[in-house]
């Protein structure tokens, strides 16, 4: 059996999430309060408390890594351990953490200040992203390509692709895509243009960040979001972490990828069932089990035996 854990982005955070594994062994508990230093965010507030603060980019980002990062311990001390991981936009922090190349506090620290700078990259309202279901992705290319400042941002599986831009940009694209053939075209609730070149400055203030992070080496490889490759050298983290806040997520190739090494096994680690639609429409030889609360942990044995 080869096992990948898989981590989920922005979007699938709730209030109440790793609560159970807070609740029921302290060293959660110490966890979120570590993440609370790091962050300069109450996370016990953040993460467990109603709020609306959740949803805002800056909080958002250091709340669902701090959750994914719980379960991922929860996991590995049942001896859950995997051969490869990957993560989804933001979740490509958590996997550089259960990879061992990024500590806890650094993985926290280091998205609440990539929520910060992506959020206040471009002016509120004057970016946006769509989701266009039923193209492929040489269609969204050609579309995109011949209008100024709309680009693809996701490529999440087959039929599913994101793009992202300017506002008007998005907008004019999202009829041409219509016309091409599109099943549905859906303007997103996003605060911004993310995975775009126009957060290029964001991603490179991210870089000056990373400067001062030290890096692990890596225990098990990772796939990275710029360019679906399986990272075995640390060398490269860094660079590919400041090119992610402005390229394109291929995580439909990053799937592609993780069956040609052999993986059976996807763990989606942390809430939501996105990873699973995924890899369902990409690669569905893969079968994939999500943990989000101790139950999941104690039956996932049984699920893998």
């Amino acid at each position: 059996m080869s096992i990948a854990f898989c981590y989920p982005g922005q979007g699938v955070q709730q209030v109440g999430m790793a609560e159970g594994f807070v609740k029921a062994d302290s060293r959660y508990a110490d966890m979120v309060s570590e993440a609370s230093k790091a962050s300069g965010i109450d996370m016990n507030k953040l993460l467990f408390e109603p709020n609306e603060d959740i949803n805002i980019t800056e909080y958002t980002q250091p709340a669902l890594v701090t959750a994914c990062c719980i379960i991922t311990e929860a996991l590995l001390k049942e001896g859950i351990k995997p051969d490869v991981t990957a993560g989804l936009s933001l979740g490509e922090y958590c996997s550089l953490y259960v990879a061992g190349a990024l500590s806890f506090k650094d993985a926290v620290a280091l998205t609440r200040t990539r929520g910060r700078l992506m959020s206040n990259a471009v002016p509120a309202g004057e970016g946006s992203m769509a989701a266009v279901i039923g193209l492929d992705a040489e269609t969204i290319e050609g579309i995109t390509s011949k209008i100024d400042g709309v680009w693809p941002a996701n490529f999440n599986c087959p039929g599913q692709i994101v793009i992202t831009g300017k506002k008007e940009a998005v907008r004019e694209a999202m009829p041409k895509c219509e016309e091409a053939g599109a099943k549905k075209v859906v303007e997103l609730n996003v605060s911004g243009p993310f995975h775009s070149p126009l957060l290029k400055v964001a991603g490179e203030e991210l870089g000056k960040e990373l400067e001062n992070v030290k890096l692990g080496d890596l225990k098990i490889p990772y796939f990275a979001n710029a360019n679906a490759s399986k990272i075995t050298d640390k060398a490269q983290i860094k660079e590919l972490l400041e090119k992610q806040v402005y390229s394109p997520v291929r995580w439909e190739q990053t799937l592609y990828e993780l069956e040609k090494m052999g993986v059976d096994t996807i763990i989606e680690v942390g809430p939501g069932k996105t990873i699973a639609g995924f890899v369902r429409k990409t690669v569905p030889s893969i079968r994939v089990i999500g943990v989000s609360t101790p139950e999941d942990v104690e039956t996932i044995k049984e699920k893998l035996g």
